[in-house]
């Protein structure tokens, strides 16, 4: 083909099935070369399919394809009078509407066995902190700009308010980069406290995101994990607040009934020893 012959690469179409079907009629109707051309596309493709054969799965081998140029040479054909007689002598006839590049190109895929380059996918959660990371340093730029602005607008005002008082040019120099150096301090002061503070949202946002994921991840490994029966301890443990709280009296006053008569009996005893020396 003309299209083979340049420096340009070949443009293929994926050959589906009902493509195939469609050329097959042509065979014995093209013109010798693109015949040749066409029997040559049509020996690597899948048999003619039939009611009763189940479509093929899996992914289509990359063999199965077809000039672009061959199409529209086939295209070009059945237009022209020669074609328009071929397929109206074929028995059945072939509609020359099935052969134009709209029909013939439907369901077709564009150089399926060319690999593209992998386009990366971001996510809603970086493209927030990409926003939210230019909306700072365009505000970090603001205020930097702000800042010059009030250096230099306080400077110029001083040197203005000194020169109405009648000062000397060095006095009402000294004020004016007196009271610029002031206002500068303030802003680098004010500055470093704002910078400070989004370091600190930031990391929060961060530390908040990781929590996030980490409690997505827990639901996860919970929701994979098989359910593992309760023990008779853990039953236990969990039962009801009045339960607990009538063991615990009933233990405690086992107790103290227990310390009483410990008491009794021996004060029992030190009576029994001391009557016996008297007697």
């Amino acid at each position: 083909m003309a299209a083979a012959a340049g420096t340009q690469p070949v443009l293929n179409v994926s050959l589906e099935e009902h493509l195939a079907d469609t050329l097959r009629p042509l065979r014995t109707l093209l013109p010798e070369p693109l015949a040749a051309e066409l029997n040559q596309v049509l020996d690597n493709a899948p048999p003619a399919s039939s009611p009763h054969t189940p479509p093929p799965h899996g992914p289509t081998p990359s063999s199965r394809t077809i000039s672009y140029d061959l199409l529209t040479a086939i295209s070009k054909w059945s237009r022209s009078p020669p074609g328009q007689r071929a397929l109206a002598s074929h028995e059945p006839p072939l509609p020359a509407q099935d052969y134009s590049m709209v029909a013939l190109l439907a369901g077709t895929r564009t150089s399926p066995d060319r690999k593209l380059p992998h386009m990366p996918v971001s996510t809603a959660e970086e493209d927030e902190a990409a926003r939210r990371r230019e909306l700072g340093d365009r505000r970090a730029v603001t205020a930097i700009f702000n800042a010059l602005l009030s250096i230099v607008g306080s400077g110029l005002a001083t040197w203005w308010a000194a020169g109405r008082l009648a000062w000397r040019d060095e006095w009402k120099v000294l004020l004016a980069l007196f009271v610029a150096i002031l206002v500068a301090s303030s802003e680098g002061i004010l500055y470093l406290i704002w910078e400070d503070r989004r370091a600190k949202r930031s990391s929060a946002r961060r530390i908040v995101r990781l929590t996030r994921t980490t409690r997505q991840t827990d639901k996860k490994h919970d929701a994979d994990s098989p359910h593992t029966p309760v023990s008779d301890s853990t039953e236990s443990n969990n039962q009801h607040p009045a339960v607990i709280s009538a063991t615990s009296t009933h233990v405690s006053g086992s107790l103290k009934s227990a310390l009483r008569e410990r008491t009794a009996r021996g004060a029992d005893e030190a009576a029994t020893q001391t009557v016996v020396p008297n007697a």
